[in-house]
């Protein structure tokens, strides 16, 4: 290390009243999600991440029914993690008024479409783009694709985030996985063709766990706050979040749900890579709208 790096290593941790362990840490990190920063950059994401750091250990110190790890979102405020994977614009769900007509049941136990076949593509990464509407609709189609014609295709969501302006999406800052529509495109590239698209009532939670169990993996809106921000494992719930429409600001995939300890969750594919969560997946408490996840849920028909 040479000498101008090591005076600005140590007054980092002078200035901010940092412990040498935790700019450790901080280094360790940079070097684990090759991280580069200017000067004042550096110090300002020492600041950040020592404060997300100590938020991760006081709640794993806690009895809660998740646990919180660093990854690659670790040097972020929330509200510049908000400005950079989350909605910006406000989002009008038109599953509001279902078409779907939920059957008697009964339903298995747990489910989940990843061990039923080759029906889930892999966890992809959204980047910093609010574009997280087109990876759970494309994920809910090619799953429904799959699992109709028995052939996994990936298909692309920047041709969503391009075209998809003119059906009350944003591009980068928003949209809704119910609000899918024609695009222009060239018809020998195609490879999925959308019939309609069947909206679950909202808050019909129930529903949701009938279309999972009986049909096929579903798309949902809900409300991410800050702790999901840095979630690692267990099923997540919160009591900081709503349960309304209005305040939905993130789309994902259900695969699937089950039990633990009691514990009724939603297995959920995220899009913010395989490195967050557990392996890009999360669970989260199923049976109470948690984070209004019910309030927005739809699936293509093939």
């Amino acid at each position: 290390m040479n000498t101008w790096l090591l005076f600005a290593v140590v007054s980092a941790a002078s200035a901010l009243h940092l412990s040498g362990q935790e700019e450790f840490h901080f280094r360790s990190w940079m070097a684990q999600h090759s991280k580069v920063y200017s000067t004042k950059e550096y110090d300002d994401r020492l600041q950040i991440f020592t404060e997300n750091r100590r938020k991760i250990d006081k709640h794993n110190e806690g009895n809660h029914s998740f646990t919180m790890a660093l990854n690659q979102f670790s040097d972020m405020t929330f509200s510049e993690f908000r400005k950079s994977f989350l909605w910006s614009e406000p989002q009008n769900c038109s599953a509001t008024k279902g078409n779907y007509v939920s059957g008697n049941g009964p339903h298995p136990d747990s489910i989940d479409w990843r061990k039923k076949g080759n029906y889930v593509t892999d966890v992809k990464n959204q980047g910093s783009c609010g574009s997280c509407w087109t990876f759970s609709t494309t994920g809910c189609l090619e799953s429904v694709t799959a699992i109709a014609s028995g052939k996994l295709i990936s298909l692309a969501e920047q041709q969503l985030v391009d075209c998809a302006q003119d059906f009350n999406n944003h591009g980068c800052n928003g949209g809704l996985p119910s609000q899918e529509g024609p695009c222009v495109y060239k018809p020998e590239l195609a490879s999925a063709f959308v019939k309609e698209v069947v909206n679950i009532t909202a808050y019909d939670e129930m529903g949701m766990v009938d279309a999972v169990a009986t049909r096929n993996p579903v798309s949902f809106a809900f409300e991410v706050t800050p702790d999901f921000m840095l979630y690692h494992q267990g099923v997540y719930t919160s009591a900081k979040c709503h349960n309304t429409q209005d305040k939905v600001n993130h789309a994902v995939l259900a695969v699937g749900y089950g039990q633990d300890n009691g514990t009724p969750y939603w297995i959920v594919k995220n899009s913010w890579s395989s490195s967050w969560g557990i392996h890009g997946y999360f669970l989260i408490e199923r049976g109470k709208n948690m984070c209004g996840l019910a309030a927005c849920s739809s699936f293509p028909v093939v």
